[in-house]
C-alpha cells in the first residue's frame, strides 16, 4: 500500500467518533433551541464548513441562497467532500460526514489540510440532516459530479456520479423539518448581517447571499444551473448582497463606528501568527469613540463568541495594565492621589474592539460555542496585544493622548456615578427605602406573578389603577418624556425624578451594583398611548433598558403592551380592533359595508356614529387616542386581562444590529438619523 502523502484529503481523512439518533430526541442540546435561532443555527453549520475550507486557503467563494419551500443552499469551490469509500463505516466518505454524528476531516490535524476550523465536534452538518426533512448533498471533485439524497437523515440511495464536471467544491441544500422547528421563517437581514461579519474574519473571500425565495420556476431553474460557477458578481435579478473585505479586522472596527464620532484617528491593529503551539493567531483592532457603551466583538476560530470568554478575559487584562503603565509613565495621574489608576470599567468606556484567535484544538462552552473556554487563548491574547498596544501608544503620541484622556473622564464620571448611587440607591431600593409615591404596588411578594405595567400620564395611571388585578398588577405613571439615557451617565440619570422612581420600583438598582435577582417584577409592561408622543416615551423606555438593564431584556422580562385603537358597539355587542383591518372585518361581520365613510376629522376626537343598511341600524366607533381615554373597565378588559390582552416581548436577536441602531436613533449624529429615517419610511405605521 502506498505511504499516505500529507496534505491529502480523503476518505481516510475521515474520522469517525459515535452514531445518530440522538440528535432528534433531543435537538437542544446541539443548536440550543428550537426557536428561530436555533433554526438559524442549521445555516451557520452547513456555512461553517465551506468557510472552514476558505480559512484553509482551499476555496475563495461561498455563495448562500434562499430558495422556494424553505429551502437553503450553501455551496463553496473548495476541494470537495470527498466521496470514497470509508474503511471504518464501510460507505462513502459523503454518506459518513451527513449521517454520522462527531465524524469529520477536523480531528486530524494537518493531514487534512485543516489546522484551524470553526467544527469543533464534527456535529454540525449530521445534525442539519437529522432535523431536515430533506438534504440534497453535490460534490464536484476529481473530475465527477456527485450526488446523494436523504430524508431525515437518512440516504435516498447510495452516493451516485451524475456526470463528468470540471468543477470544484460542495452544494448542501436542505429543507429543515416543521416537526422540529414549530415556525420556520428565515430572516434574510440576520443571514446577512452574519455573513457581513465572517467576510470581515476571512480576507480575500468572496461571500454572496441570495433570496430567491419569490422566483418563478423558469427563474429557479436557471439558478439551479449556476452550482458552483458563481454568476453573482454578473446580472442577477434578485435581492443579494455581496462581500469581498481586503482590510480584515480594521474594516469591522470602522463598520462598527459608522455612526460615531472617533476618539482618535487611526485603528489598532495587530495580527500575530504562530504564536505558539496552542494558538496559531492573535488578531485585534480597537479604536475608540465619543460614547458610553462598550462594544466588543468576540471570535475564536471565526465562531462568532456573544457570551465573549478567555481571549476576551486576556484582553481586558491587557488593555487596563497597558493604559495604566503608560498614564503612569506619562504622569497623567496625580502625585497627590495615592488611589490614582484605572478600573476595567474605566478603559472600556467608548471603546470598539475585535478580537479574534484562532487554534488547533479549541473548547467551546457548548456545541453552540457561544463561549470560548481554551485557557490558552487568554495568556496569548494578553502577550500579543498588550505588546502591541504598549508600541501603538508610544509611537501615537496624538492617539495616546486622547485616549487617556477619554479614560480620565471616565474615572471622574465613575466617582461622581458611586457618590450618587451610594446616596440614592445603595440605601434605597437595597436596603427598603420606601417606594416611590406615584407606584401603585401589587400585593403579591413574588416577582414570578407580579406585574409592572409603565403608563403614559396621570389619567391613564387613574384607570390603570381602578381597573387593575390589585394582587398581581403595580401601576406606575410617567409624567412626560423620560430623560434620552444615551448618552447620559449614571449621576445625571438619577438626577431625574422619573428614572429614579423606576430604578427603585424595579428593585435591581444599577450599574456595578445591579442584581437581577432582586428584581421585583418579571413582567416589566410598557403600556403607552397609540400616537407620535407614545412611540417617543417608548423608544426612551427601550434605550433605558436596552443601555442600563440589558440583562432584563436578555431574560425576556420587558414587554410592550398593545391597547386597541377601537371600540366597536352595535346594542349590547362590543368589540376592539386593533389595527384599520381589524375594524373593517368586525364592520364586515356585524353587515357594514367596508366602503362606510367615516366622519370629520372632528367627529372622529369625538364618539362617531356611522349610519348602516336599514336592517341593522346604527353602529358606533370610538377611536382611542389615549389609554386615558379608557374608562377602568375598558382598560382591564383590552389592555391589562391576561386572558384578553396582547403583549409583546421585547427580544434582541442581533446585538449589533440593535446597538447601531440605538446609536443612530437617539444620539447626537443628526445626518445619520436624517438618513435612516428616509430610508425607513414606508416601513412605518404613523398615526396623522
Amino acid at each position: 500500500m502506498a505511504e499516505k502523502k500529507k496534505g491529502s484529503y480523503d476518505a481516510s481523512s475521515i474520522s469517525v467518533l459515535e452514531g445518530l439518533d440522538p440528535v432528534r430526541k433531543r435537538p437542544g442540546m446541539y443548536i440550543g433551541t428550537t426557536g428561530l435561532d436555533g433554526l438559524h443555527h442549521l445555516i451557520w453549520e452547513v456555512f461553517d464548513n465551506s468557510r472552514d475550507e476558505a480559512m484553509g486557503g482551499f476555496a475563495d467563494r461561498i455563495e448562500l441562497t434562499l430558495l422556494p419551500d424553505n429551502y437553503i443552499r450553501v455551496a463553496d469551490n473548495g476541494r470537495g467532500i470527498p466521496v470514497d469509500l470509508h474503511k471504518q463505516t464501510n460507505v462513502s466518505a459523503l454518506e459518513t460526514i451527513l449521517t454520522v454524528l462527531h465524524a469529520g476531516g477536523k480531528f486530524g490535524g494537518e493531514d487534512t489540510g485543516y489546522k484551524v476550523s470553526g467544527g469543533l465536534h464534527g456535529v454540525g452538518v449530521s445534525v442539519v440532516n437529522a432535523l431536515s426533512t430533506h438534504v440534497i448533498a453535490e460534490v464536484h471533485r476529481d473530475g465527477g459530479y456527485h450526488m446523494q439524497e436523504y430524508n431525515i437523515g437518512v440516504p435516498k440511495y447510495k452516493v451516485k456520479k451524475v456526470g463528468p464536471s470540471k468543477l470544484q467544491g460542495t452544494i448542501i441544500t436542505f429543507q429543515a423539518d416543521p416537526s422540529i422547528f414549530p415556525e420556520i421563517a428565515y430572516d434574510y437581514k440576520k443571514i446577512v448581517a452574519h455573513l457581513r461579519q465572517q467576510a470581515y474574519l476571512v480576507k480575500a473571500m468572496h461571500l454572496s447571499v441570495i433570496d430567491a425565495r419569490e422566483l418563478d420556476d423558469k427563474a429557479q431553474k436557471k439558478l439551479e444551473l449556476r452550482g458552483v460557477q458563481y454568476l453573482t458578481d454578473q446580472a442577477l435579478e434578485v435581492p443579494h448582497q455581496h462581500f469581498y473585505f481586503e482590510g480584515g479586522l480594521r474594516s469591522l472596527v470602522a463598520f462598527n463606528n459608522l455612526y460615531q464620532k472617533p476618539v482618535h484617528k487611526n485603528i489598532f491593529y495587530i495580527e500575530k501568527n504562530e504564536v505558539d503551539k496552542a494558538v496559531l493567531s492573535v488578531e485585534v483592532a480597537l479604536q475608540y469613540v465619543d460614547d458610553l457603551s462598550p462594544r466588543i466583538s468576540a471570535f475564536a476560530n471565526n465562531i462568532y463568541n456573544p457570551e465573549h470568554g478567555t481571549h476576551i478575559t486576556g484582553f481586558k487584562t491587557a488593555l487596563t495594565r497597558t493604559l495604566n503603565n503608560y498614564a503612569k509613565k506619562n504622569n497623567f495621574f496625580s502625585v497627590k492621589d495615592k488611589d490614582a489608576g484605572f478600573t476595567g470599567e474605566d478603559v472600556l468606556e467608548g471603546i470598539t474592539a475585535v478580537v479574534s484567535v484562532k487554534m488547533p484544538e479549541i473548547q467551546f462552552e457548548g456545541q453552540t460555542k457561544a463561549k470560548l473556554g481554551s485557557v490558552e487563548a487568554r495568556s496569548a491574547v494578553e502577550s500579543v496585544f498588550g505588546d502591541a498596544f504598549s508600541t501603538y501608544l508610544e509611537e501615537h503620541p496624538d492617539d495616546a493622548k486622547a485616549i487617556i484622556n477619554k479614560v480620565i473622564i471616565a474615572v471622574k464620571a465613575r466617582k461622581a456615578a458611586k457618590a450618587a448611587k451610594d446616596s440614592v440607591l445603595r440605601k434605597g431600593a437595597l436596603e427598603g427605602l420606601s417606594l416611590p409615591g406615584k407606584l401603585a404596588d401589587c400585593q403579591s411578594k413574588r416577582a414570578e406573578d407580579s406585574e409592572l405595567f409603565i403608563v403614559e400620564g396621570d389619567s391613564a395611571g387613574g384607570s390603570a389603577k381602578m381597573g387593575r388585578d390589585r394582587k398581581t398588577q403595580a401601576i406606575l405613571p410617567l409624567r412626560g418624556k423620560i430623560l434620552n439615557v444615551e448618552r447620559a451617565r449614571i449621576d445625571k440619570m438619577l438626577a431625574s425624578e422619573q428614572i429614579k422612581n423606576l430604578v427603585i420600583a424595579m428593585g435591581t438598582a444599577i450599574g456595578d451594583v445591579f442584581d437581577i435577582s432582586r428584581l421585583r417584577y418579571h413582567k416589566v409592561i410598557i403600556a403607552t398611548d397609540a400616537d407620535v408622543d407614545g412611540a417617543h416615551i417608548r423608544t426612551l423606555l427601550l434605550t433605558l433598558f436596552y443601555r442600563y438593564f440589558r440583562p432584563l431584556l436578555d431574560a425576556g422580562f420587558i414587554y410592550i403592551a398593545q391597547p386597541p385603537l377601537y371600540k366597536i358597539q352595535r346594542g349590547k355587542d362590543i368589540r376592539y380592533a386593533f389595527t384599520d383591518d381589524e375594524k373593517f372585518a368586525v364592520l364586515k361581520d356585524m353587515g357594514v359595508e367596508e366602503n362606510v365613510e367615516e366622519g370629520s376629522e372632528e367627529e372622529e376626537e369625538a364618539e362617531e356614529e356611522v349610519a348602516t343598511a336599514k336592517k341593522v341600524g346604527k353602529v358606533r366607533i370610538q377611536r382611542y387616542k389615549g389609554l386615558g381615554e379608557m374608562n377602568a373597565d375598558e382598560l382591564w378588559e383590552t389592555t391589562m386581562n391576561p386572558e384578553n390582552r396582547i403583549l409583546k416581548q421585547v427580544t434582541i436577536d442581533d446585538g449589533q444590529m440593535a446597538d447601531k441602531v440605538f446609536d443612530i436613533l437617539m444620539g447626537t449624529d443628526v445626518s445619520s438619523r436624517k438618513s435612516f429615517i428616509q430610508s425607513n419610511a414606508k416601513m412605518a405605521n404613523l398615526d396623522i
